[in-house]
Order: structure tokens, then C-alpha cells, then sequence
């Protein structure tokens, strides 16, 4: 962290300097730098600095702390370093700047134009909606069309979203002045303390309407239900948020709509599994097939598919149907589809099919049984 630059140096003022010079400095540099007429890179933290170096010097009692401690002073600012929150000399203020304003601002303005109270409000935007649908899996395949039912903010009909009742119009807030913050002004024991809030009775805005609209009180918008559709994309996944842009929430005093956010939800396939844009499947095969070789039929998304099994193919062998999957969303191709062939074996067999097991024993015994070459290569 850089080393703080010298109050007396960044006024430009001697360490004999009386209240009387250190005022005159800084009103003469205060102007200079002020960012609402200063727009080079730095102004308006040079400001800040001028402001801080000013509310020590110009106290008597911090004045010599610093003197004495330097910035490591105790209690200089509670630790935390200078906010405008820490200027506490308005009764200055006069002699200051010659009167309550500044450059045509209040002068409270000034010092808390960076606060966290920001500055006035205008018109505002919309509030966000979210709706969730449910798609099949096949749906989510193919894409699909939902027609939802929302309560949204919509511009009053009544005033077209002015909030004024005919042709009214609006005037400068009687209760902040315009500026759309209520301050409240306090000396204590303790110090000089001053409390700003966004004024009560235009909300922040600076202006209220001479006549407000009866049906939305004012505010320009008024809610109202709503058939909305929805497109929704072929190989959407799980949980992915889709945004439809200016379909939320009209603003207050005519500000601009927000965002409908659409969450898909897939339901579980009873067949099929996803894992991204591939599809994993488990067909049964028999025995005869395994040890054979067969075409088989698969289920896929779209339709019955032709899988050539192998003779010899082992129970569990996996088999990949290339562009069988689920489409790629916002691009082109396809995913896979990879089908677990399972050998299934029969529980209850008929006397024909016991027979011709015995039979195909019989040659497993004469050509010698797993646990005879086991055996063989154990001796």
C-alpha cells in the first residue's frame, strides 16, 4: 500500500498555516478538482484527498494528533480510513462555497454523491420472472412448445404507463427538493452527525405526479395475467435456464421490461438414460444370440434400429450407435447411443431346451469343462 501523502503538502499550506489559510486552500483547490468540473482520470479522488486533509487541519483537536502521531494517529477515522461520512464541519459550509450550494447542487449532494445512497432515482427496470416446465425425454429430443400462464407487472392500459391521470405531468417533489433524499442534521456530545434516506414521498425520484392514475396509483404499471409461449429448443438438458428477453416485468415509470428465465426440467426415462448428449440403453439377448450372432432390433428416439450382434459376443458388451443420441443444442450432429447387450438366462426351461443343454454339456465334458484346464494349469 502506498504511503499517505502529507495534509499540509497536499494543501499546500505551511504547518504554521492558521484555520483561516487552510479554509482558503481548500476552497481554492475543492473547485479546481471537483469531478463535476474536473473530468481528468484522478479528479475526483484528488477531491476526496483535498477533503480528508481538510477535516483534519481545519479541527483543532485532530489537527494536533496528527501533528504529534502523524496518519497513524489514535482514532484518526476509527482505523478504517477517510468516507465522506467522516466530514463533519457543515457549519462550514457557508464560508465555504458562499452559501448552501455548490456549482448549483446542494452542497450535501456533493459530499455524499458517491455514498451508498447513490444518486436519485429514475425510472427503473423491471423485476425478473422465473417459470419452470417439465419435458419427456423425447420432448426435450425434438424441442417443444409450452404455452405458460404468468402474473406479471404490465404498463397500466389506463395511463399508458406514465402514472399520470390525464395530462397532469410531474413536478419537483415538494419534500426533497428534487433531489430524492430526505437528510436529517445532528450535533452531539460525540460529534456532528447527518443521516441520509431516499425520500419518502416520491420514492427517490426527484419528481411526483400532480395527477396519479387511479388504476395503478401512479406507479405506470399494474399486474395482469398472461398467456406467454415458449420455444424451447430441440437437445435442451436438465436444468438449463433459458432467457426470453424483455418478457418479465414491465418497469416502474416507464422503465424498460425484465427477463423471463425459463427452467427445464427432464423427466426420467424408463428406457433410456442420459449423460449429456449421449444415450445409454440395455437390451437382452439370448444365450444362442450371444454365442451365434444375430441382428437384433434396438430402441432409439427416433424408431427401431438394426444392431448386428457378434457370435461370441460376452454378457455386458457395450455397443455404440454413432448419431443415435440426443441432438447438440445451438450446433449441429447428434450424440451417441451405446446399447449394454445383457445375456439373459432363462429360469424355467422346457424339456426340449433341457435336452439340448445336456446335449451341449455332454461336448463341453469332452472337450474338457473350465475348471479341468483350470486345473491343468495349476498342476
Amino acid at each position: 500500500m502506498a504511503a499517505k501523502r502529507d495534509y499540509y503538502e497536499i494543501l499546500g499550506v505551511d504547518r504554521s498555516a492558521s484555520v483561516e489559510d487552510v479554509k482558503k486552500a481548500y476552497r481554492t483547490l475543492a473547485k479546481k478538482y471537483h469531478p463535476d468540473v474536473n473530468k481528468n482520470p484522478g479528479a475526483e479522488e484528488k477531491f476526496k484527498e483535498l477533503s480528508e486533509a481538510y477535516e483534519v487541519l481545519v479541527d483543532p483537536e485532530k489537527r494536533q494528533r496528527y501533528d504529534q502521531y502523524g496518519h497513524a494517529g489514535p482514532e484518526m477515522f476509527g482505523g478504517r480510513g477517510f468516507t465522506w461520512q467522516d466530514f463533519s464541519h457543515f457549519n462550514d459550509i457557508e464560508d465555504l462555497f458562499g452559501g448552501g450550494s455548490f456549482f448549483g447542487r446542494d452542497i450535501f449532494d456533493v459530499f455524499f454523491r458517491d455514498s451508498q445512497f447513490g444518486e436519485r432515482r429514475g425510472p427503473s427496470k423491471g423485476s425478473d420472472l422465473r417459470v419452470d416446465v417439465e419435458l419427456t425425454l423425447e420432448e426435450a429430443a425434438s424441442g417443444a412448445e409450452r404455452k405458460i400462464r404468468a402474473q406479471r407487472d404490465e404498463r397500466c392500459g389506463e395511463c399508458r404507463g406514465t402514472g399520470s391521470k390525464g395530462s397532469g405531468g410531474t413536478r419537483s417533489c415538494p419534500v426533497c427538493r428534487g433531489s430524492g433524499q430526505q437528510r436529517s442534521e445532528k450535533r452531539t456530545p460525540f460529534g456532528y452527525f447527518a443521516t441520509v434516506t431516499t425520500c419518502s414521498k416520491c420514492g427517490g425520484r426527484g419528481t411526483v405526479i400532480e395527477n396519479p392514475c387511479t388504476k395503478c396509483g401512479g406507479s405506470g404499471i399494474s399486474p395482469e395475467r398472461r398467456e406467454i409461449t415458449v420455444t424451447i429448443p430441440a437437445g435442451v438438458a436438465e436444468g438449463s435456464h433459458l432467457r426470453l428477453k424483455g418478457e418479465g416485468s414491465a418497469g416502474a415509470y416507464g422503465g424498460i421490461k425484465g427477463d423471463l428465465y425459463v427452467v427445464v426440467h427432464v423427466k426420467q426415462h424408463e428406457v433410456f438414460e442420459r449423460h449429456g448428449d449421449d444415450l445409454f440403453i440395455e437390451v437382452p439377448i439370448t444365450f444362442s444370440q450371444a454365442a451365434l450372432g444375430a441382428s437384433i432390433e434396438v430402441p432409439t428416439l427416433r424408431g427401431k434400429a438394426k444392431l448386428n450382434i457378434p457370435a461370441g459376443t460376452q454378457s455386458h458388451t457395450v455397443f455404440r450407435m454413432k448419431g443415435e443420441g440426443m441432438p447438440r443444442m445451438g450446433s449441429s450432429g447428434r450424440g451417441d447411443q451405446h446399447v449394454r447387450a445383457v445375456v439373459q438366462i432363462p429360469k424355467k426351461l422346457s424339456g426340449k431346451q433341457k435336452e439340448l443343454i445336456q446335449q451341449l454339456s455332454n461336448v463341453e465334458d469332452k472337450q474338457g469343462g473350465l475348471f479341468d484346464r483350470l486345473k491343468d494349469n495349476l498342476t
